[in-house]
């Protein structure tokens, strides 16, 4: 590592970590996520690219970091919104705030285009966003499944909306809402449906 290289003191790491992510966040909103990767990355920020993996690593690592960033707001909103709810009524809510919060955000048009254009396999498999579903829907943190679901519930309404907000509570009343109207989630419905062959 050259010593000139803005990084090199470890006591400006925090800061370090912070100015990689702005420019990341700035390349990504202004080029897309798709045109993102590291040696412009390290060219943005006057270091060396083996810098840029020491303190922040890779294209995915910096991808869900900018993801979470741009989804505090948003995560922010959808926590507010289903406070003191719980079961289906909470589900319901987390997914249609989420939906309504990343159609109004810019940054969560940046990660949508990235789906439309066949890059929604790394989205669906974002630890960070299925932290997040897990979080706001109140499903249980060792349900990975339950969270990817509500992921592509999410997803599926942002690619291929509903004739309106009204017509896409009713899809979700009817077929998300029962899968959550017990305890067990989810695997109370997949219980249910497998008692009843």
């Amino acid at each position: 590592m050259s010593r000139d290289d803005w990084l090199f003191d470890d006591s400006r790491r925090a800061a370090a970590v912070e100015r990689i992510y702005a420019a990341a966040t700035e390349m990504i909103y202004r080029d897309g996520i798709g045109a993102f990767n590291v040696d412009a990355l390290a060219a943005q920020t006057l270091c060396s690219r083996a810098t840029v993996y020491r303190y922040v690593g890779g294209k995915k690592d910096i991808r869900e970091a900018v993801l979470a960033r741009a989804g505090a707001r948003i995560v922010d909103t959808v926590r507010a919104s289903v406070k003191g709810r719980t079961g289906p009524d909470r589900v319901l809510t987390a997914i249609e705030v989420a939906v309504k919060e990343i159609r109004a955000d810019p940054a969560g048009q940046l990660f949508l285009d990235s789906a439309r254009t066949g890059g929604w396999n790394w989205l669906t498999a974002s630890d960070a966003v299925a932290d997040f579903a897990s979080e706001l829907t109140g499903i249980a943190d060792d349900d990975p499944h339950a969270a990817q679901w509500i992921v592509r519930m999410v997803l599926s309404l942002m690619l291929l909306p509903g004739s309106d907000s009204r017509a896409e509570h009713q899809l979700l009343q009817r077929f998300v809402a029962p899968a959550f109207a017990e305890v067990g989630g989810p695997h109370a419905a997949s219980s249910r449906s497998k008692n009843s062959r």
